[in-house]
């Protein structure tokens, strides 16, 4: 079922691309990641978790199909893996054109370098349940229609569709994860689940007072990266392309949440937790809830992180981090 070779990843220094790299490696592949010089320090992730090296880095972005053919033809991989996107939902209100251009047209672009170079790559697309947006049931699964509520969600559609479209039209073995909520240390502190670890690590070592939030009654559901990651290989070792929803199948809401997260340190959420409407979303998603029966019977894969074990794990690394400042 396995198929060791030469991976291509783009969007390596992310949060998935970092995991991703390290579960490749460690199956023995040569790994290829595609990094966009844009900040001082984009490695931090793969410093990390120690692999920095061991990743063989080859500079693109998603709106130049040149460096994508380039790097295409420099890794000449077996198996491809698009996780590049500007992926912070609310950001895609203040830059939808932006969003579009990466999240949305960059599928094109690296589908493209595919079909152009004649290379016979495996195509992993990152799809997300912010397609799913005002659900029209609870639990989504693959065949739940899309109704994407912010223009991420949108831009996810399109690609997640386009997936579609070169796996029926061009006979790719194309795949689309359409992962829930998935969270970790190496999570960006623009999200809410990190936002309110690294919040509980400061208000405990008296770095700041309180931690102000939107909308905490979404429910959301929440599963460990570092699992996700490994659907993902799966799905690209099957004799063929399909789209599969990777999720927990439990969901919580934001408070909930932030419950977990400051109890674990011996701290009452109400004391700190201030809801600021000013930071509301101008259309939200309500309730998410992935139904991954497919990915468990087909892949044979399902979430082994609950919730609490997640928290508390993120927790932890942001009380040891804040200490060493």
């Amino acid at each position: 079922m396995s198929r060791r070779g030469t991976a291509l990843i783009t969007g390596v220094t992310g949060q998935d691309g970092a995991y991703l790299a390290r579960f490749l490696l460690e199956k023995g592949y040569d790994v290829h990641g595609i990094f966009a010089r844009r900040t001082a320090d984009t490695l931090w992730r793969l410093r990390f978790l120690d692999i920095e090296r061991r990743v063989r880095l080859i500079e693109g972005d998603m709106t130049d199909l040149s460096s994508l053919v380039r790097a295409v033809k420099q890794a000449e991989p077996d198996e491809i893996y698009n996780l590049a996107a500007q992926s912070f939902v609310a950001t895609s209100w203040q830059q939808p054109i932006l969003t579009a251009k990466v999240t949305a047209l960059g599928v094109s672009n690296i589908l493209e370098a595919i079909r152009l170079t004649g290379q016979r790559a495996r195509f992993y697309q990152a799809s997300s349940s912010e397609m799913f947006g005002k659900a029209r049931e609870v639990p989504q699964d693959e065949n739940t229609p899309f109704h994407p509520r912010s223009p991420y969600g949108v831009a996810k559609a399109y690609g997640h569709w386009l997936t579609v479209n070169y796996r029926e039209s061009f006979g790719l073995h194309a795949s689309s994860g359409i992962l829930f909520n998935h969270e970790s240390p190496l999570r960006g502190l623009e999200f809410v689940t990190r936002k309110v670890t690294d919040a509980v690590a400061r208000i405990k070592h008296g770095r700041q007072r309180e931690l102000r939030l939107g909308n905490i009654d979404v429910r959301r559901d929440w599963g460990y990266a570092a699992d996700y990651v490994e659907a993902m290989w799966l799905m690209l070792q099957q004799p063929d392309g399909g789209d599969y929803v990777v999720a927990t199948g439990r969901n919580a809401t934001v408070r909930e949440m932030c419950e977990i997260a400051f109890r674990h340190v011996g701290l009452d959420e109400k004391e700190h937790v201030v809801v600021d409407p000013a930071l509301y979303r101008p259309a939200d998603v309500e309730v998410l809830l992935g139904h991954p029966a497919k990915a468990k019977k087909v892949l044979g894969w399902e979430a082994r992180t609950n919730l609490k074990a997640l928290i508390t794990l993120m927790v932890d690394a942001d009380m040891a981090r804040i200490a060493k400042e």
